[in-house]
This record gives C-alpha cells, sequence and structure tokens, in this order.
C-alpha cells in the first residue's frame, strides 16, 4: 500500500525516522522495540488471554492439530524440503493484533490462571512472554479451550482502554501530539535501517490499531514532551508503560487493564 492511498496518513503522517533518536540514545537498539527505562516509574501491561466458558480442553492444540494432520483435514507445512509440523509444536500462541474471540468466551486474567496453577503472574528475572504459566500447558501447547496472549502487539481493547487512560494524564488531552513508531520486525524486516515513524494526535491514536499498515499495535508510543512512553516489544506478552507515578497507580488500579509492577524489568 502506498503512503498515498494509506488512510491513517492524512491523521498520522510518516515524520523523519530522527523522530525516535532520543529512543535510540535512551535505549540502544530498538529492531523489536526501544525498551525505556522507568521515566521516573514503569508498569506492565499485560495482554489479555481468553478461556472458553465450558473451560479448558483436555486436547492441547498441538494434539489438535496433529489429529488434523492424520486424518487429511489440514496438509503438512513443508518449506524447503523441512516438514515444519514434524519438528515443531502448535503452541496455539499467536503474533500481532487481537481481540476478544467472541461469544461463549470470557477473558482469563493473569492473576487468576497464576493462582490456578500455583505459579507467579510473571517469573522472577522474567518478562511476559511463552515462558510464562509453563504448567498450564501440555508439553509446551496451551488447552484449546484457552487463547493465549499474543506476542509483539496489544489486544484491542486493551489498546483502546490504554489510550484512553494515557489520554487523561496528557498535557492537551485529547489532542496531545504523539509520535508512534513500527520496529522493522512488524513491517516484515524489508528495511531495517530506517526508522518507521509517524506523528499525530492521542484522540487519533485508534487508527493507528485497525488501519495500520502493520499487523501490530506501534512498538512504541510517546507524548511529544516525553511525560510518557510506552513499549511493545515483538516478542512479549505485555506493554511496559514509562511515566509519572500518578499515570503508574492508575494502570495498576484500572479494572479492565491487567497490570503488574516487575522490579527487575523497571
Amino acid at each position: 500500500m502506498s503512503e498515498e492511498s494509506n488512510p491513517i496518513s492524512s491523521l498520522w503522517p510518516l515524520v523523519p525516522s530522527e523522530a525516535a533518536d532520543w529512543l535510540l540514545e535512551l535505549c540502544g537498539d530498538g529492531i523489536t522495540g526501544f525498551m525505556p527505562p522507568a521515566m521516573p516509574d514503569a508498569v506492565w501491561v499485560l495482554n489479555a488471554m481468553y478461556e472458553h466458558k465450558q473451560g479448558p480442553a483436555d486436547v492441547s492444540y498441538h494434539e489438535y492439530h496433529q489429529a488434523r494432520l492424520a486424518d487429511g483435514s489440514v496438509q503438512p507445512h513443508v518449506v524447503g524440503g523441512i516438514d515444519f509440523d514434524a519438528v515443531g509444536i502448535a503452541t496455539g500462541g499467536g503474533l500481532g493484533r487481537s481481540q476478544h474471540p467472541g461469544p461463549g468466551w470470557r477473558r482469563l486474567r493473569w492473576a487468576e490462571l497464576a493462582r490456578r496453577t500455583g505459579v507467579a503472574v510473571v517469573p522472577d528475572g522474567l518478562m511476559p512472554s511463552y515462558l510464562c504459566f509453563p504448567t498450564a500447558k501440555k508439553e509446551g501447547s496451551w488447552p484449546l479451550g484457552m487463547v493465549p496472549p499474543t506476542e509483539g502487539s496489544l489486544d484491542r481493547e486493551t489498546w483502546n482502554r490504554l489510550i484512553a487512560i494515557l489520554t487523561q494524564f496528557s498535557p492537551a488531552g485529547p489532542d496531545t501530539r504523539c509520535l508512534a513508531y513500527y520496529n522493522p520486525m512488524t513491517l516484515g524486516a524489508i528495511d531495517l535501517d530506517n526508522r518507521h515513524a509517524r506523528a499525530g494526535r492521542i484522540g487519533d491514536a485508534e487508527i493507528l490499531y485497525g488501519r495500520s499498515e502493520a499487523d501490530f499495535s506501534p512498538s512504541n508510543l510517546w507524548a511529544e514532551d516525553r511525560s510518557w512512553v510506552l513499549c511493545t516489544d515483538y516478542d512479549l506478552w505485555g506493554t511496559k508503560v514509562a511515566g509519572p507515578p500518578a499515570l503508574i497507580n492508575a494502570l495498576l488500579n484500572d479494572m479492565e487493564i491487567e497490570a503488574v509492577r516487575l522490579p527487575w524489568a523497571h
């Protein structure tokens, strides 16, 4: 899609890659996203996961996929002579944007699953990722009755709520000028040298989720005055939000967003 035909170009036009230079200086390499330090505080917003109202199934995604391969319902995924279905595991996880699965499903809080499985929400020393909840999976594959968090992007509902809260803590409310950066991995890794950044109003941030050229929420979004910044790393199941304590406390106490402090990743 050309920039001229891109529906977000009028509200969030491209800006020179130098707009993200400060993040490069602050955080280092941003190939999967610029991960900021606390500014002065920080919190992790967790991507949503879901569970079917009938509960988790005994069958895992991998077992189900293998059964479909056996009966011919699906064909093996073979690339370059390598049968990836024979050497890999169908985990049930995804990459990029996601949203509520629809009727029959409910949101499953990380804290609830942690209590159920007897593990920490995020184990010490780790960040929110596929390494969490090992006991909830069968040989690395999630139960069919669960939809685990996706990597690299906020889910739609969490994105919308997070933007609403960020708007409340932005200097000009919905008119606050913000910048968005998409890491090269979200754009197919076709340009590793130029940083892809856009500028617009936080009041128009919804279009960044649903109409972007990337199938991901922005890797970084920040207020132009740098009063807050968020990072959604390509490899993680959560978004780090750095900013003033009042913003961080609002996220921790929100009824819709699930957020946690990770002292080792502060």
